[in-house]
Parts: structure tokens; C-alpha cells; sequence
């Protein structure tokens, strides 16, 4: 498995990174991939399903002048802000291994990406609830979701290291959808921060999945592309 970290792009480009190293590793032309990207701006992006009213305060968007964008991926809504860092983890799919449907597959990527964490903090009650949350006791600090090809799956997340956590309030409406261990909590009394380095949470990542640091970069040219025809229009982000 490779590692990649994206160089400063814009939300749609990066958005738009996901998508196309599944497509090529779809296509033979990538393999197991482990990518990072930190967000430079705050921006709403939605899971693909999601409906843009329903899940975002659009107003509050509005005022601050917040975009709000759509991913490939299920899931619920998020804010994407500094101080979060995402991976993206590009599996090839096996008929018999921990990969092979939705459910096999959250449970054994969870569970690596649970151990990574609680390398970094042995006395910290660190768990995987719902289906793809990361917990620091009741508390989250990590929403997953996945999009599966023929061959190979997408499986993202964010973690909140060092975020602006009232911008989540702010921002968003209460999930239309919610897993049973939240009961019904704000926003404000559901997630919480890490406070760890962006650096050690990575690193940590890295030796969990056993990847191999590359020198490699995305295809940025085709990034952009995808960025400018799909991820940057009112078509795509507002289609639901």
C-alpha cells in the first residue's frame, strides 16, 4: 500500500481526489492506496444522498459564506474545517476477505483505525460505535463512510484534531439520520476534539495500515478536471 498527502487544494479538488484514485485503481491503473488531505477553509459537504435543506443550516452557510458541496460517499453531513485531517483508504474488494460487503468491511477497517488511535492514547477509552464512528468515550471524533466499486472501495473519514466545534452547531441542522448510542444529543454535547497533532495522527495511520510513505502525486490535472466538471457545480452539490 502507498501513502499519499495531497498538496493545499481547494474543497472540490479534493473531493474530486477520492473519486478519481478509485476510479484508477478500478481501472489497474492504481493500487491500495492511504491518502491524506487537511482542509485550509471551512466548507458543508453532504453524503451523497443527503438533502442539502434538510441536513444544512443554508442560511448560516450563507452569512459566513461557507460552501457546501456533495461527496461520492453515503453518510451524514460534515463540516470540514483546519484543524481536521481526512484519509481516504482505497482496498481492493475480496469475495472471502474482511472486504467483501459493506459490513465486513466497516468492521475491520474500524477496528485498524481504532487501534492506530489508541497507540497514541493507551489509557484513553477509545471504540468504534454505531457503525463507522470513533468514540473517546461517548464522545465522537470520527465519522467514516465508504463507496464500493466492482474491485476496489472508497473508505473516508475526518477526524477532529483541533477543530472550531461551534461551527458544527452553527452549521448544520440535527442529522435527519442518527446512530442509537447519540440519544438524541446537540451537536455541541456529541463530538469532540482529539487535540493531537495532525503529524501523529498520520503517522499513526501509516504504520497501522503498514503503507509505504511514495513520492508519487495524484494525477492533479485530472483532479481538476474532475474538481471543475462535477464537484464545483450547483448540479452536483444541490442535485438532492
Amino acid at each position: 500500500m502507498h501513502s499519499l498527502q495531497l498538496p493545499p487544494l481547494s474543497a472540490a479538488e479534493n473531493l474530486a481526489a477520492d473519486e478519481l484514485i478509485l476510479d484508477h485503481c478500478e481501472a489497474g491503473l492504481a493500487g491500495e492506496t492511504l491518502l491524506f488531505w487537511e482542509p485550509c477553509e471551512t466548507f458543508v459537504v453532504v453524503g451523497y444522498a443527503n438533502q442539502v435543506a434538510k441536513e444544512v443550516n443554508v442560511a448560516a452557510c450563507a452569512v459566513r459564506d461557507v460552501p457546501i458541496f456533495r461527496r461520492c460517499s453515503g453518510g451524514g453531513t460534515v463540516v470540514q474545517m483546519p484543524g481536521g485531517l481526512n484519509y481516504s483508504l482505497i482496498l481492493p474488494i475480496s469475495e472471502t476477505g474482511p472486504t467483501r460487503n459493506i459490513s465486513a468491511a466497516n468492521q475491520f477497517i474500524m477496528e485498524r483505525n481504532r487501534q492506530a488511535i489508541s497507540n497514541l492514547l493507551p489509557h484513553a477509552q477509545i471504540s468504534v460505535r454505531g457503525h463507522t464512528d470513533l468514540c473517546l468515550g461517548n464522545l465522537k471524533f470520527a465519522g467514516n463512510s465508504q463507496r464500493r466499486r466492482k474491485n476496489f472501495l472508497l473508505f473516508h473519514g475526518t477526524l477532529l484534531l483541533n477543530c472550531d466545534l461551534a461551527l458544527i452547531t452553527e452549521l448544520l441542522q440535527m442529522p435527519s439520520m442518527q446512530p442509537d448510542y447519540r440519544e438524541d444529543r446537540a451537536h455541541a454535547e456529541f463530538v469532540t476534539n482529539l487535540k493531537l497533532p495532525f503529524e501523529a495522527v498520520r503517522d499513526a495511520l501509516i504504520k497501522e495500515w503498514r503503507a509505504q510513505v511514495s513520492p508519487d502525486h495524484a494525477p492533479l490535472e485530472d483532479v481538476k478536471k474532475l474538481a471543475r466538471e462535477k464537484y464545483s457545480t450547483r448540479e452536483w452539490n444541490f442535485k438532492f
